[in-house]
């Protein structure tokens, strides 16, 4: 018997004197959509999704985009909204508890400090992060390739520098070999990674580089929720969404198969649309083939986003567990969106889904989540139960109490620097100038001994007729004599031009005609 069918099912929501609305957990790892405008409810309903995946037993990783969600910390209670809501759907009293949680952070300062290599982000990931377009991507392409063959690893920002000014400099050399090494692209390429230390983003890169074993620990038989604090990472998208999407992609490489069982994990992939927005081919085709594969890795993935038409058809297609609050719909692009969304759903007869969207209040949803048998339930409108952990922000101490309590405290707070390309490099630059030094010092003393062996012997002073001029040289230096004289004498009157003309006439009588 499996696990799915033995863990109770977790609920959702329920209408007063109505029916309960569950998700089992079986189905969990179908993945699963979170969608609504702002204010609607949509990061409340995420912290009992997560909360509730961690009572089970689950794992969960979240980024925690406002900060407002590491309240899941910390047991609730003292929220009259809250009990309101318990009361009203006849929960009261809420059970109020506190999930096991580990806080991240890529400045290590609110949380355990996270990061990854450059050879494990790789170049097509890279290559989004620099916002570089195709024949860019393909010399980033190459450079991996070149260092993968020479064996040197690639493990921060400053490794990847030297490596594209080595490439760049053996680019003839390479060419052969790799193809075309175009000195624009490497240009393009430095660029964009100064651009990244301006943001901060070099900090992503470095180690000890996050296990990914370690967001899939269990605590006295509750997951562990993990969160990435993610409000300044946020400030820049592209670095958001590409970490965030390289996170997933390590999830699927490195975790066995395991079909289709209470999930080992439950990712969430908040502002969604993030990682969509003019990403190019490749890298959607790397997306939906993560997203459509990864379930029988045993992770569950739900993203959560304003709108259903924020992703692609093919992505959202797969996403078999849906909650929809509220759209607005004030422009014709809204309510195309309301439209879209509404299709989405299996139609309930007795539900105008189109109506309902707009008129849900907060944290109220429309709810359809996958049966025993993998089939999309009508879509019911419910109120969203409401969390047993604390509703909102933790404060500073909070925060530095559950960094502290963390089993993990010490395992990443250190960056190691070991031997990689830069250093690598650097010791072949130095030994080349050593070794042209010492060939040049060689040849240096060698063309001297050279020159003093070759050197003619200084020729003996001789008597005889081969000491007397010819008739021909004594009439010439004799001309020249002459021509000096005229020059001298009449220069202030002929000048210089004159007399140079006077110069070649006179030794041309000599040697022109015979």
């Amino acid at each position: 018997m499996s696990t799915a069918s033995t863990t109770p099912p977790i609920l959702i929501g329920k209408r007063p004197g109505g029916p309960e609305l569950h998700l089992l957990p079986g189905m969990a790892n179908r993945h699963g959509l979170v969608a609504g405008a702002t204010g609607t409810g949509k990061t409340v309903t995420l912290q009992l999704l997560a909360e509730s995946f961690s009572r089970i037993g689950v794992p969960v990783f979240a980024a925690d985009v406002k900060g407002d969600l590491a309240g899941i910390s910390q047991a609730g209670g003292g929220n009259p909204k809250v009990e309101a809501r318990a009361q009203e759907l006849g929960l009261a009293p809420l059970a109020y508890a506190a999930a096991p949680v580990t806080l991240w952070d890529v400045d290590g300062t609110l949380g355990q400090p996270v990061r990854t290599t450059v050879s494990e982000m790789g170049p097509l990931l890279l290559g989004r992060l620099l916002d570089l377009n195709e024949t860019q991507t393909g010399v980033l392409t190459l450079v991996f390739k070149v260092a993968d063959d020479e064996g040197l690893l690639l493990l921060d920002l400053k490794d990847l520098r030297a490596m594209l000014e080595d490439v760049a400099s053996r680019a003839k050399e390479l060419t052969t070999s790799y193809g075309r090494v175009s000195t624009a692209s490497v240009g393009a390429i430095q660029r964009g990674l100064l651009q990244l230390e301006e943001q901060g983003a070099d900090r992503l890169f470095g180690e000890p580089a996050l296990d990914v074993q370690d967001l899939m620990r269990v605590a006295d038989g509750r997951g562990v929720v993990n969160l990435l604090a993610a409000e300044k990472l946020y400030r820049s998208p592209r670095v958001y969404a590409t970490f965030l999407l390289w996170l997933l992609s390590e999830l699927f490489e490195q975790l066995p198969e395991v079909g289709d069982h209470k999930p080992k994990l439950v990712f969430f992939f908040d502002e969604a649309h993030l990682l969509f927005a003019d990403a190019p081919d490749a890298l959607r085709d790397k997306i939906e083939q993560v997203v459509r594969l990864i379930r029988s890795k045993g992770v569950g993935v739900w993203f959560v986003t304003q709108s259903p038409t924020d992703l692609p058809d093919v992505v959202l297609g797969q996403l078999g567990n849906r909650v929809q609050h509220a759209l607005r719909a004030f422009t014709p692009r809204d309510q195309k969106a309301v439209k879209a969304a509404a299709e989405t759903f299996r139609t309930n007869p007795g539900l105008d889904v189109k109506q309902t969207i707009v008129e849900l209040g907060v944290g109220e949803a429309l709810l359809s989540f996958l049966d025993a048998k993998g089939m999309p339930s009508p879509v019911e409108r419910a109120l969203v139960c409401p969390p047993s952990s604390r509703v909102g922000a933790i404060t500073a101490d909070e925060r530095t109490r559950v960094v502290q309590a963390s089993p993990l405290r010490g395992k990443y707070e250190h960056a190691v620097d070991r031997e990689s390309a830069y250093e690598r490099l650097r010791e072949r630059a130095q030994r080349a100038t050593d070794d042209e030094a010492t060939a040049s010092r060689g040849s240096g003393a060698g063309t001297r001994r050279t020159r003093d062996a070759d050197a003619p012997a200084p020729r003996p002073r001789s008597s005889g007729s081969s000491q007397r001029q010819s008739v021909g040289e004594a009439m010439m230096k004799s001309a020249a004599r002459s021509a000096s004289t005229v020059l001298a004498r009449e220069g202030s009157k002929l000048g210089a031009k004159l007399g140079a003309k006077l110069v070649r006439g006179i030794l041309g009588s000599l040697f022109g005609g015979k």
